[in-house]
């Protein structure tokens, strides 16, 4: 795979999602968010990943809030090192590198999650990810011991007919976008 065409393709996700208007960003969150729903309910899964948004990754914090009020365990990344771990969501939310904001550490013991929601910037060829550059989901995936359901979120679509991807990278289950 030639890391200057993923670093292209990266690209060009990102600048397609930043011509998308305010109003069409609300309306595809909102139908993508019923759309997690109704997986996370197909699937009655307890323990569950998701994460804080980004500007340009769907706003699942509508969605956080109404697992929370299900009685559903809802866990976001938490970076350590290379990767990250995963720590109960609660606020107050810190600001951190990258832009990306998390709770504060906790030492919860490691549950095993039923089901992981993971922001994508596009998708290869292999419904495989490619995110910001980083690998911090990848490597997170690669340590742990089992398969999680894997749901990708894409305010739009952006793939490739191409193989971008290495075979450590996640591969998604399902695949929502607006």
């Amino acid at each position: 795979m030639e890391r200057n065409h993923k670093s292209d393709f990266r690209k060009s996700c990102i600048k397609r999602l930043e011509f998308t208007s305010r109003f069409l960003k609300f309306s595809k969150e909102k139908k993508t968010v019923e759309k997690l729903k109704r997986i996370i309910n197909k699937y009655d899964a307890k323990n569950i990943l998701l994460y804080i948004p980004m500007d340009m990754e769907v706003d699942v914090l509508p969605l956080i809030n109404y697992l929370r009020k299900e009685q559903k365990n809802v866990y976001v990344p938490f970076m350590v090192g290379d990767s990250f771990k995963l720590v109960k969501y609660r606020l107050p939310l810190e600001t951190k590198k990258f832009g990306i904001k998390e709770p504060k550490n906790s030492f919860c013991i490691n549950k095993k999650i039923d089901l992981a929601v993971v922001p994508v910037v596009g998708i290869d060829k292999e419904c495989k990810r490619i995110g910001f550059g980083r690998g911090m989901y990848d490597r997170f995936f690669y340590r742990l011991k089992y398969k999680p359901i894997t749901v990708f979120t894409q305010l739009t679509l952006c793939k490739t007919n191409e193989t971008l991807t290495d075979k450590y990278d996640i591969r998604a289950d399902y695949i929502i976008t607006s």
